[in-house]
């Protein structure tokens, strides 16, 4: 069963997506699907393409943004935000458990929202990103 964690009213992350997990994320609304995960990151995984594939038969639009987990670039910011800009939402972006995910998106908000805020909506979804209090922090202050 598909695990959808609301960070804001247009954004949504999850762990790992099946395959017929896309269709649950299309019947909940969502109109776009970020990947947050390399290939072959662990056995069993879907690929990305296969995921893209079943994102195209159900009507969803598709990125791969393939980010190491422990090795968030600011770069991998910069295009997660990018992504969020473009996508028609709402939107769910998926990794392994999707802290990866929540970790981009407060990374790629730092700049215009008040940091409390930001942990709060990452905690109501599960996830602390406290971890990144001084990364926030600098990202905020450029």
């Amino acid at each position: 069963m598909a695990d959808f964690r609301k960070l804001t009213d247009t954004l949504s992350v999850a762990p790992q997506l099946r395959l017929e997990d896309l269709e649950a994320a299309r019947d909940a609304g969502f109109r776009t699907i970020i990947n947050n995960r390399p290939d072959r990151e662990e056995p069993g995984q879907p690929g990305s393409a296969d995921v893209a594939q079943k994102a195209q038969e159900l009507g969803l639009n598709y990125f791969h943004q393939p980010v190491v987990s422990g090795d968030i670039t600011d770069q991998n910011v910069d295009e997660f935000a990018a992504l969020l800009a473009k996508a028609e939402g709402p939107t769910l972006a998926f990794c392994r458990s999707g802290t990866r995910c929540t970790f981009l998106w407060a990374l790629s908000q730092a700049p215009h929202k008040d940091l409390g805020e930001l942990a709060r909506a990452a905690a109501n979804a599960g996830y602390d990103i406290r971890g990144l209090a001084s990364r926030l922090r600098h990202r905020q202050q450029q």
